[in-house]
């Protein structure tokens, strides 16, 4: 019983957290620095997601040279700096992983 009151909780305040955005919605306006920071949303969100992967070596903090998803993650966050291309960066990037995983000093 206590796992089902949890669980209809959680999803009351998820359900009532969103609505409030949705409700709010032009009948309040926000500040502009408000606005300007919902920009960094998206990038913290992938950050955030993507560079524990690329920073953990087998459940261990590896950020030296031999870390071959670290350096392919450095190449592709340098094309997307460069173009501004989320194909290319992907393309890069995981050519780069290919390439550096296969390259014998890393295994």
């Amino acid at each position: 019983m206590n796992v089902w009151m949890i669980i209809v909780g959680a999803g009351l305040i998820t359900f009532v957290m969103r609505l409030s955005f949705i409700y709010l919605h032009g009948k309040t306006s926000f500040p502009a620095w408000f606005h300007r920071s919902l920009r960094y949303v998206p990038a913290a969100v992938v950050a955030a997601i993507v560079l524990p992967g690329i920073a953990m070596q087998s459940g261990v903090l590896d950020i030296s040279l031999n870390n071959p998803r670290l350096l392919a993650g450095i190449i592709a966050g340098l094309v997307a700096w460069w173009t501004g291309n989320a194909i290319a960066v992907l393309v890069v990037g995981m050519g780069a992983l290919w390439a550096l995983q296969i390259w014998v000093p890393f295994h």
